[in-house]
């Protein structure tokens, strides 16, 4: 069916059929509406809205309660893609049984599709608990945003060959483990490349080079909403931000200058209510101060 929402089998075919698909950010109800109208297959609600939303400098302090709050407006905005929740930090690191029970609320709760979680290894018992329940999981691999700090802020990740080695055989435990596609952020694209065609999963890439399954980015990059330079992996596909700031400015001139509104952006009296009408009743009231 034409309206029918995507599912991770439909993800998994693409990658069968060497079928490279599209993957956007969505934080609220008017953008998930258009992304999935343009026929965008699966959006993410992720964490990054902490930072192009609500201007923290990193995704930590993002909420559970927070994700659940964007991740209900995104999914009242889409009829079709695949909606994944990203799953904030701490919400699935104490303990698996805890993770459980949060990516519950964003499946039931929330109405989101799939999770996403952060990590290899140590994340795989909670990969496997989760999917166990019929909650189907994405990971997250290279520059994972929840360990900025460990990593010493947002840099390129797998730079030596034990790093690549751990994070290929990380990947590889994930789609064992049951997830169904995994997020390659920020890695040389050669090794994107050899995990692309290691796994039978989709890789899903963002600044990992041509070679991935599919292609994520924020919608804020690719629409430069916020001034100032891009993520070196991003592409400007509009400058929406100048745009804004262009109507915005006219609008103000317009409202200055008295030509905003017109009378067609004006009611007019009901029928047997003349001017002379309001008139008379604002000379009475203005009498009676």
């Amino acid at each position: 069916m034409k309206d029918a929402r995507v599912t991770i089998a439909d993800l998994k075919a693409m990658k069968a059929r060497g079928e490279r698909f599209a993957m956007l950010t969505a934080y609220d109800y008017a953008t998930a509406r258009l992304l999935d109208e343009a026929g965008i297959p699966a959006l993410l609600v992720g964490d990054s809205f902490g930072m192009v939303v609500l201007g923290y400098d990193t995704t930590l302090p993002v909420t559970l309660d927070d994700m659940l709050h964007h991740v209900k407006a995104v999914v009242r905005g889409t009829k079709r893609a695949l909606v994944v929740a990203d799953m904030p930090f701490l919400t699935y690191q104490v303990s698996v049984e805890e993770a459980l029970r949060n990516a519950g609320k964003l499946i039931q709760e929330g109405g989101a599709q799939a999770v996403k979680v952060e990590g290899g290894a140590d994340v795989v018992p909670t990969v496997r608990r989760l999917t166990s329940a019929g909650i189907p999981v994405m990971g997250h691999l290279g520059l994972t945003p929840q360990s900025v700090h460990q990593f010493g802020g947002f840099k390129v990740q797998a730079r030596t060959l034990e790093a690549i080695e751990q994070l290929i055989a990380d990947a590889k435990t994930l789609a064992e483990a049951g997830a169904f596609a995994v997020v390659l952020e920020c890695i040389p694209a050669p090794v994107a490349k050899v995990v692309t065609k290691s796994l039978s999963i989709p890789t899903i890439g963002i600044g990992a080079g041509p070679d991935c399954d599919a292609q994520v980015q924020v919608i804020h990059d690719l629409l430069h909403l916020i001034p100032g330079p891009l993520p070196k992996h991003a592409k400007a596909y509009a400058n929406v931000g100048e745009m804004i700031q262009q109507a915005v400015a006219q609008y103000a001139a317009d409202v200055a200058s008295g030509t905003f509104p017109t009378e067609q952006e004006s009611f007019r009296l009901p029928k047997g209510v003349t001017p002379d009408d309001v008139a008379a009743l604002g000379a009475a009231a203005g009498g009676e101060d």
